[in-house]
């Protein structure tokens, strides 16, 4: 492909320490690239900075970084897309290195690995990010089988078509964690690319909240796992309930073996119950897992169809 465009993406809140900065980094690291910032709410002078620094400058009235991404992914179309956060902690010096993947056609997804190198150890100060993400990172390779690096990093790079056939749910932070497991589930090619992370500077505060926007995070998961593996979250739920239902229950038949009486009735009754639930679930996720092959088969369909679209 012959000049291919490019797109770096920056969704800003309240960053006008900062970017001006990032703009003009990537204007000089990447000359020929277009660079959108999308103004969500700020009270400060981002747009106005981001505008004087030369980028295209649009607003997102919906609050919350989700919000913005998926109105980027709709607005502007390109072969290629860079994603990165104008907080000015991730060099733009690192975006041909996450570029390279995309261009060699080897990977659909490109992710800015923070962790591998452990500058991200020794520049961010803030307490629980660590545990967070090493949490985050464990349950997507136990619950999907796949091992990331570092799933929390906002400095990502994707092919036209991964962007085009993604949809965005989470409306803030989550969306890092829902771009990492829809690459997993769909089966994109994934490159993760260690790269150098530095803190904020001084005067610029993280509008990221550790246990709030933590707790959102871990519902996503689940709730993907349940979108996108149904048959897996439902036995889980069936497993605990058969379980139940066994505790609840052994005494009662060890009692009845024992004497032929069932002096605990309504303890029996419930045990039928936990289990009856447990067959419930599993045959729910049976049903589920079907509807979600063939709903599979026709985005297969789709993604097709935009690669044809795109050539």
């Amino acid at each position: 492909m012959g000049n291919p465009s490019i797109a770096v993406l920056v969704p800003c809140y309240n960053e006008e320490l900062t970017v001006g900065k990032v703009i003009d980094d990537f204007h000089r690291v990447l000359p020929e690239a277009d660079i959108w910032v999308y103004d969500n709410n700020s009270s400060d002078r981002t747009g106005e900075i981001a505008r004087a620094h030369g980028a295209h400058v649009r607003f997102e009235p919906r609050q919350g970084k989700g919000n913005v991404v998926r109105q980027m992914i709709r607005d502007i179309d390109a072969d290629y897309y860079l994603m990165v956060d104008g907080d000015d902690t991730y060099p733009a010096e690192e975006a041909p290195k996450l570029l390279q993947p995309l261009f060699d056609d080897v990977a659909d997804h490109v992710v800015g690995d923070r962790l591998s190198n452990g500058t991200y150890g020794e520049e961010n100060k803030r307490a629980f990010h660590g545990f967070g993400n090493d949490l985050v990172r464990w349950l997507i390779k136990v619950l999907y089988g796949f091992e990331f690096n570092d799933v929390m990093t906002g400095y990502r790079a994707f092919n036209r078509v991964f962007a085009k056939t993604l949809p965005v749910l989470s409306p803030g932070f989550e969306i890092e964690t829902e771009l990492s497991i829809h690459a997993v589930d769909k089966r994109w090619r994934i490159s993760q690319v260690p790269i150098d992370y530095r803190d904020r500077p001084e005067g610029s505060e993280s509008k990221l909240n550790t246990f709030s926007d933590g707790a959102k995070v871990l519902r996503m998961i689940f709730s993907l796992l349940k979108d996108y593996k149904p048959l897996s979250f439902f036995c889980i739920l069936a497993l605990v309930a058969i379980v139940i239902g066994l505790i609840l229950g052994i005494p009662v038949v060890g009692e009845f073996m024992a004497t032929g009486l069932v002096p605990r009735i309504p303890t029996a009754i419930l045990a039928v119950a936990f289990c009856g639930l447990g067959c419930l679930f599993f045959t729910c996720g049976l049903i589920l897992d079907t509807i979600v092959k063939g709903a599979r088969r026709q985005w297969e369909i789709d993604v097709v169809r935009a690669y044809e679209d795109g050539k």
